[in-house]
């Protein structure tokens, strides 16, 4: 079923069992994140706390953090939707009259790829000056510079072509009429802010605050720059968005959110933004960012707002990606049909890891995919690629690393990119925006037979022994599929990491990496994490072993990775004690009636 707002989407879910109201009285400053991060970590529903302090206005969180809730709110899986995407496109690429007729109930459905014009609008039944210190805005953790809207579908327009962008992007709250607007590298909102900001003219800017699934979705979909994300939430909902006039500027607003935030972006003006507790599960750094002027607020009778948090995974922005690019990533085989599926890493941040599973006609073919996909959009901001088979699930980490195990080499297989640009988030290059890049390519290679390797040390204890007697201050070792080789070091990385990587060596193992003590080795989804959001490419990636490491009888070549926590990164995002404690002690309270 379709829903047209978000009330009637948490009707349906409560009917399902997939929301919990919880009356108790909560603090959107650290209370909330807490309780909410528990509860996705748990695979629990929904949240409505209906009782938020210091404003009058009850809060959601969660909505879409679930694999089931993402399947609600879209009718089917996401999945399904992306191929059937791109079997349309791939029909319809070269039309005949029985082919149209054959596609004649899909092509039906686009015609909801459009917007309506609407003369009431549920979002403008009350209208008002802006006070946002009403708004119930969360503070996600300890250290960050203050109260941020954190799920604002922000709508801008070209100034020159008029072109709509909807995107979200955070804003701090500074006072009852400012926010910050966090407009990254490669969105659309900055590229409209840059080109009014070059002609001496504010921008016109509307943010909505809760909507239905499909808008939300829609807003975080990196589609290209021609496609209007305002449509494309039709076409997964079903029918087209609604849009009314704003009433203080010529701008057309959903008119089904819950709440319009009305104003501008003046040229020239920053002030200092953040720091924000980020979905690479570190502080992003404060940092100078446009300021947006709240001039006018409507919203509906009895709205509802809509939060989410992001930071160390897992959070609800993993099942929200996730979704995205199950939408969105089949139709990059409408260009590159070499490429069966690919897939971004949550746990890593989604751009600092993506695994290609891709079909080798000639060779090196893999390599012209990857640097294709770094040129394209949002990829173009990843990290470290990982090239596999056609016959590899890109989505499954172990899987990618027993492709790595047979068929990477780093003397052949590993092409480094020294600067290039990288997300605004990504801090290890120390500079921003910019940092290295890397792909793996781990496809089979017809001239080259699969490596093996010794796995008799591959007992974490015995791997722990073994590595200090060649000098590494080791506390945790593991091997993971024959091919990483992890070791858990205290302080810095770099004087361990010869020693990793020679036993990694002699393991058959080709590649080493030295992790800090925070990161779990027997954790998947942390150990992503832990290693693809603490190294650049270009700083900490030791390519060859030397005699001084001590490799007695090298069986192959080793590619190290000093993925250590250094002076200088910001910190990872931890929870105060004492919030943890309350909420610890609170919880019964909350699931009461």
């Amino acid at each position: 079923m379709a829903f047209d707002d978000l009330q009637s989407y948490l009707r349906r879910l409560e009917q399902l069992g997939e929301l919990k109201r919880i009356r108790t009285q909560c603090d959107p400053v650290l209370e909330i994140p807490e309780i909410a991060w528990r509860v996705v970590r748990e695979e629990g529903p929904a949240l409505l706390f209906e009782r938020v302090a210091g404003s009058p206005y009850p809060l959601a969180i969660n909505v879409l953090a679930s694999a089931r809730r993402i399947e609600i709110a879209l009718g089917r899986h996401p999945q399904q939707i992306g191929e059937e995407l791109l079997e349309l496109a791939q029909r319809i690429s070269q039309p005949t009259p029985g082919r149209l007729w054959s596609e004649r109930g899909r092509l039906w459905s686009l015609l909801s790829m459009r917007t309506s014009k609407v003369r009431r609008a549920r979002s403008q039944e009350i209208e008002e000056s802006p006070n946002l210190g009403e708004l119930p805005t969360l503070h996600c953790w300890p250290a960050d510079g203050g109260r941020f809207i954190t799920l604002p579908m922000v709508l801008t327009s070209d100034p020159t072509t008029g072109h709509r962008n909807l995107g979200t992007y955070r804003m701090q709250i500074f006072d009852a009429t400012t926010t910050g607007m966090h407009w990254q590298i490669q969105k659309g909102g900055r590229f409209h802010y840059e080109a009014a900001e070059a002609a001496g003219r504010p921008l016109d800017v509307a943010v909505a605050i809760g909507a239905d699934p499909a808008l939300v979705l829609s807003s975080i979909a990196p589609l290209p720059e021609n496609v209007d994300e305002l449509a494309f939430a039709g076409m997964l909902r079903g029918k087209p968005t609604r849009l009314a006039q704003a009433r203080s500027s010529n701008m057309l607003v959903p008119a089904d959110a819950e709440f319009i935030l009305e104003g501008t972006v003046e040229p020239g003006e920053r002030r200092q933004e953040g720091p924000f507790g980020d979905h690479f599960g570190h502080y992003s750094l404060a940092a100078p960012f446009p300021v947006f002027h709240v001039k006018r607020v409507t919203h509906r009778q009895h709205p509802v707002y809509l939060a989410s948090v992001v930071g160390k995974p897992p959070q609800e922005d993993k099942y929200l990606g996730d979704a995205v690019q199950e939408i969105t990533a089949p139709l990059v085989r409408l260009i590159q049909p070499e490429i069966r599926s690919l897939w971004a890493y949550a746990a890593a941040g989604f751009h600092n890891l993506l695994v290609i599973s891709v079909r080798v006609r000639y060779p090196r073919e893999g390599i012209k995919s990857a640097l294709s996909l770094l040129g394209q959009g949002q990829t173009a901001l990843s990290k470290c690629v990982v090239l596999v088979d056609d016959d590899v699930n890109p989505r499954d980490f172990f899987a990618m690393l027993r492709a790595m195990r047979d068929g990477f080499d780093p003397r052949h297989d590993l092409t480094v990119i020294e600067r290039a640009p990288l997300d605004t988030l990504d801090f290890t290059s120390f500079q921003p925006h910019v940092g290295g890049k890397m792909i793996l390519d781990a496809t089979r290679k017809a001239d080259r037979p699969a490596p093996t390797g010794s796995t008799t040390a591959a007992v974490p204890s015995a791997l722990v022994e073994s590595l200090r007697k060649r000098g590494a201050d080791v506390t945790r070792a593991r091997l993971v599929e024959g091919a990483l080789l992890v070791a858990s070091v205290e302080g810095q990385g770099r004087a361990a990491l010869p020693s990793v990587m020679a036993e990694a060596s002699l393991l058959g193992a080709p590649l080493a990496a030295v992790v800090s003590p925070d990161v779990p080795l027997d954790d998947p989804e942390a150990l992503v994490w832990g290693i693809f959001t603490r190294f650049d490419a270009g700083l900490d990636l030791v390519r060859e072993l030397t005699a001084a490491a001590g490799v007695e009888a090298q069986t192959r070549p080793v590619l190290g990775i000093d993925a250590t926590w250094k002076p200088g990164y910001p910190e990872p995002v931890k929870m105060r004690d004492d919030v943890v404690a309350l909420v610890s002690r609170r919880w019964k309270e909350y699931w009461q009636g």
